[in-house]
């Protein structure tokens, strides 16, 4: 081989004279263990390249390495990292990677840009780092299976410190809501988690630090937070003391929102962190394709938390504990008309499915305050010309309320407690109300003050009862009449009729 040739007997070789005596060559190539191919190869190339030139042999490496990365896809790899970097964002290879996909140039994998950054200087190379392919995850399989909260104190320019409180769902890893509040305390954390319910609805599970502001199961007692989700059928759950690697998906969030704030500083008023804070959720969300989505470690990133959100069904949290005697109390309050659209008065009764907002549904231009411990949970709605009634996802029908007259609003509330007396239709001097009732699962219905129980047979069942102002009379869906009740003086007792025993038609 040429390149085993040391110089100075190819300085040798190119001296050798032009008409060397027979056999003379061949002593040569045996005294230095070279072919005699070699020997004319190296003349030759001093020949054709000059004696300078044919003292050195030349480098057995390729002109172009098969495995090496062409230098303007380097260099626009070290520009897009350069481009992140400033504007505070990850900037490790899966994300330029990730960024060069999206601008649609060539992409190299991330173990070649990793050792291309290390090559050009921009990285300090750590290969004791724990390797990604040992790295053991957990997920919920489904968006709202399981949701985190945590907060993260951020100090402005000015010396004044806040707490950005931010909910993220698990499974695709997007933020839900954001909130920057005075501290970490109770009312923020119920102020942001009702801003995510009422935008999502209620997940199956919601896992918290032991903060006190946000579980306080492990000290024995309960915060406003899980007494608010348990209302709404979540199970609250907290991670093991002095373990933030529980709440690792938060804490990795937070990492990555104090990188942007820090980048984009000075910060000197609340406002300009909120418009941040915005900005970075709406990149997070639905720009940034996110390294944890990925289906194997390494892999270059192409899902964003917002479409890995809405990709598959969303988990349900259970049915919100709510009595089947719920008895209501109805309060008019003159409301000036809103915009709201009113649904058209073309047929004799409608459905609808409203979602409990801040303690309140909006249906037909009519305000309905049900409570906020409500929030996040889906109401049907049966509603004519006359009536809006409001039903519970268990069939409990929770109160009934007049619907105002077309292009007027209302505004009114419904206690869904104990407290309080059942459900009041008013019925004009002379007149008759036909109204309908959902059979809730005890086999019981609620009205004008009276309990009556037609069996757990109809259960589920929507009867119609004509009111007026002396008795009640009972339909099965098929129309036949299952009694007569007789309603109670506003001075007597609520009344409680069993028309189970005596059920038959035309009674």
């Amino acid at each position: 081989m040429s390149s085993r040739v040391p110089p100075r007997t190819r300085q040798s070789i190119i001296q050798f004279p032009d008409k060397p005596a027979r056999g003379e060559v061949t002593r040569f190539c045996l005294e230095h263990g070279i072919s005699r191919a070699e020997f004319y190869r190296i003349r030759q190339r001093a020949v054709v390249e000059g004696p300078e030139a044919a003292v050195l042999p030349r480098s057995t490496a390729p002109g172009r390495p098969s495995g090496r990365t062409v230098k303007q896809t380097e260099d626009k790899a070290l520009e897009i990292r350069a481009r992140l970097d400033r504007a505070g964002l990850d900037a490790g290879p899966l994300s330029v990677a990730a960024q060069m996909l999206a601008e649609g140039l060539d992409t190299p994998s991330r173990a070649t840009l990793a050792r291309v950054f290390a090559r050009r200087g921009v990285v300090t190379p750590a290969p004791d780092k724990r390797p990604r392919s040992s790295w053991r995850r957990f997920v919920y399989d489904a968006p709202n299976g399981c949701w985190q909260l945590d907060g993260m104190d951020y100090r402005l320019d000015n010396g004044v410190k806040r707490c950005i409180l931010q909910v993220e769902d698990d499974h695709s890893r997007k933020i839900l809501a954001s909130l920057v509040a005075t501290s970490e305390n109770s009312q923020a954390a119920l102020d942001v988690v009702k801003m995510a319910v009422a935008r999502y609805g209620a997940p199956a599970k919601f896992l918290t630090d032991n903060g006190t502001a946000f579980n306080l199961s492990r000290r024995g007692g309960e915060s406003g937070l899980e007494k608010y989700l348990k209302r709404l059928g979540t199970v609250p759950i907290s991670g093991k003391p002095s373990k933030p690697t529980t709440q690792g998906k938060n804490e990795r969030l937070h990492h990555t929102l104090q990188k942007f704030l820090d980048a984009n500083r000075p910060i000197w008023t609340v406002k300009r962190l909120r418009l941040l804070v915005e900005q970075f959720v709406d990149y997070y969300n639905n720009a940034r394709p996110h390294q944890g989505l990925s289906t194997k470690p390494g892999q270059i990133p192409d899902m964003t938390p917002t479409r890995a959100y809405e990709a598959i069904p969303k988990a349900l949290p259970a049915p919100a504990p709510i009595t089947a005697d719920t008895p209501v109390r109805t309060v008019t309050i003159p409301h000036k008309p809103s915009p709201h659209r009113a649904e058209p008065l073309d047929a004799t009764t409608w459905q609808a499915d409203r979602l409990v907002i801040y303690g309140r549904i909006t249906i037909a231009r009519t305000y309905i305050q049900v409570g906020t411990r409500l929030d996040g949970v889906t109401m049907h709605i049966i509603f004519d010309d006359h009536t809006i009634t409001v039903i519970d996802p268990d069939g409990v029908i929770l109160g009934a309320v007049p619907r105002p007259e077309p292009g007027a609003a209302a505004h009114y509330s419904i206690n869904p407690h104990r407290s309080g007396r059942p459900i009041a239709v008013d019925v004009p001097p002379g007149g008759t109300i036909t109204v309908q009732r959902l059979v809730n699962p005890d086999g019981e219905i609620w009205i004008c003050r009276c309990r009556i129980r037609v069996g757990q047979s109809l259960a589920g069942k929507q009867l119609t009862l004509d009111v007026t102002e002396h008795d009640i009379t009972v339909h099965d869906p098929d129309g036949n009449i299952l009694g007569v009740v007789t309603r109670p003086a506003d001075t007597d007792p609520a009344a409680r009729v069993n028309l189970a025993k005596t059920r038959h038609p035309n009674t």
